[in-house]
């Protein structure tokens, strides 16, 4: 089985919009959705993109850089899928 290269996209978190519960939850049903193994990151952390408590752990606030990551058979279609949600997260 062929290696499967890891991907990655940088997403802007909305002004005024922390990744605390509500929004840490809205993502990480999310990244549930695929199989692929996927984290984000900001400020050097990086967290396990289906765990609600590492999501919360970050502590990234509105307008923090958060880095996704994936790999795995649909890496493409959850990093769109989660940068997409990232933008769209809302309090």
């Amino acid at each position: 089985m062929p290696a499967v290269p890891a991907s990655s996209e940088s997403v802007v978190l909305p002004e005024g919009v922390a990744l605390h519960a509500r929004p840490a939850a809205t993502f990480v049903k999310t990244a549930l959705r695929f199989r692929s193994r996927l984290t984000v990151g900001s400020d050097g952390k990086v967290a396990d993109a289906k765990s609600i408590l590492a999501v919360l752990a970050l502590g990234a606030g509105g307008g923090t850089v958060l880095r996704l990551s994936a790999e795995g058979e649909d890496a493409p279609a959850a990093l769109e899928a989660l940068a997409s949600c990232v933008s769209g997260l809302v309090e």
